[in-house]
C-alpha cells in the first residue's frame, strides 16, 4: 500500500527569513490526520535567507537530522560544538536529556535549503550527543546509500531508533530498489526532481508512505535526489 503526500498540501510557515515546508504537523501547523510516521515525527524543508537562523533554543528527547541540499549551514550547541553543515553532510544531534542549540545560515550572499528531521528516540532520557559525516554525491550516485542507522554500519550515522535512512542521487532513468522485511514501512521523500514510486508519480516536496509491500522501487524521471526511511 502506497499513500501519498502531496508537496502542496504540507503545511506552511513564512516569517520573511524563513519558508518552510512540514511534511507532518509541526509549530503552529496541526493536521491530526499528518502526525507522523512510524517513528518519523518531522520531516522540514526549510529555506533560510543569508545570514539569518534559528536562534538558540532547547530540545529534548528527540532524534534531530539535517540534510543539507544548498548552501551552508552553521551549528552550535550547548555540548561545545561548533560546525557548518554543507552540500552532502549529515548531522545527527541527539536531544536526550536537553541540549540547547542554534542554527544560522552560514553565508552572508546565498540562501541555504536543508531539509530538518526528527525521529522519536528508542528511549527517553538518553546523554545529548552529536553526529556529523560527509556522503559525496559519488557515493550516493544512482544507488540507495545508507547514511543513518542504529548501528551505524557502512560509515552511516548513528540514530537512537530502529530506523534507517537511505539517500540517492539518481540520474534521469535511473532504477534503485529497497527490499523492506516483513513488518517493516517506509516513507520516501523527494528532495529534488521527479520519480516514479510504482504507478505513482512524484515531484519535489512529494512524500509517500509505503506499507504491505517487499521493496521500494523508484525510477527517476529526471535528475533526482530521494531520501527512503525504513522503518518497524
Amino acid at each position: 500500500m502506497i499513500t501519498v503526500r502531496p508537496s502542496n498540501d504540507r503545511g506552511l510557515a513564512d516569517h520573511g527569513w524563513l519558508k518552510s515546508r512540514h511534511t507532518f504537523s509541526f509549530a503552529d501547523y496541526y493536521d491530526p490526520k499528518h502526525m507522523g510516521f512510524r517513528a518519523l515525527r518531522v520531516i522540514n524543508e526549510d529555506r533560510v535567507a543569508p545570514a539569518k537562523g534559528f536562534g538558540t533554543h532547547a530540545h529534548r528527547d528527540m532524534e534531530i537530522v539535517s540534510y543539507v541540499l544548498e548552501g551552508a549551514l552553521e551549528h552550535k550547541d550547548s555540548m561545545g560544538t561548533g560546525a557548518v553543515i554543507r552540500v552532502g553532510d549529515v548531522q545527527r544531534m541527539t536531544a536526550g536529556t536537553g541540549v540547547t542549540h542554534s542554527e544560522f545560515n552560514h553565508s552572508k550572499s546565498d540562501g541555504v535549503h536543508f531539509l530538518q528531521i526528527w525521529l522519536l528516540p528508542k528511549a527517553a532520557g538518553l546523554k545529548p550527543s552529536y553526529e556529523q559525516k560527509n556522503f559525496s554525491i559519488e557515493d550516493r550516485k544512482n544507488r540507495l546509500r545508507l547514511i543513518a542507522a542504529r548501528d551505524g554500519r557502512e560509515g552511516a550515522i548513528t540514530v537512537n531508533q530502529d530506523a534507517e535512512i537511505y539517500a540517492g542521487v539518481l540520474d534521469a532513468g535511473a532504477m534503485v530498489e529497497l527490499p523492506l522485511a516483513k513488518g517493516r514501512h517506509a516513507w520516501v521523500q523527494v528532495a529534488r526532481g521527479s520519480v516514479e514510486l510504482g504507478e505513482h508519480k512524484l515531484a519535489a516536496g512529494d512524500g509517500a508512505a509505503v506499507s504491505e509491500e517487499s521493496a521500494v522501487k523508484l525510477r527517476a524521471t529526471e535528475l533526482a535526489e530521494v531520501l527512503v526511511f525504513d522503518l518497524a
